[in-house]
């Protein structure tokens, strides 16, 4: 899409602008570093990208389609995804309970024969 150039006097209202940053999209970069006798305090690195979500995927931009706080569907994974974890670790819980079961029949088994053989012996 191209777009007339302006100038002053041209005309150009603020939704012809807004339409022609969100079209294009506009990066702005800046560093903020403070150091102390130079030793590094602090170090802050701004990257803004102002662009429309199209030209944002163009670019390459998707981050909002994983976030589940931005994306029903990222937030239905997300809670699926909890939901496998829990039932991954219901199913751990009640092998490791199932052995310890066994293991206790199996002591509880040997101390009687013991205590059997204790009795008969004189």
């Amino acid at each position: 899409m191209s777009y007339p150039a302006s100038g002053a006097g041209s005309g150009a209202s603020l939704a012809d602008i807004l339409e022609r940053v969100l079209d294009r999209g506009v990066v702005i970069v800046g560093d903020i570093r403070i150091n102390l006798l130079d030793i590094e305090l602090l170090t802050i690195k701004l990257r803004l990208i102002v662009a429309s979500v199209e030209r944002a995927e163009q670019m390459g931009i998707d981050w909002w389609r994983d976030d589940p706080s931005l994306s029903a569907g990222a937030r239905r994974r997300e809670v699926d995804r909890e939901n496998r974890e829990k039932n991954r670790e219901q199913h751990e819980l009640a092998r490791e309970n199932a052995e310890l079961r066994e293991r206790i029949a199996a002591l509880e088994g040997g101390r009687d024969a013991l205590e059997d053989r204790k009795e008969e012996s004189p």
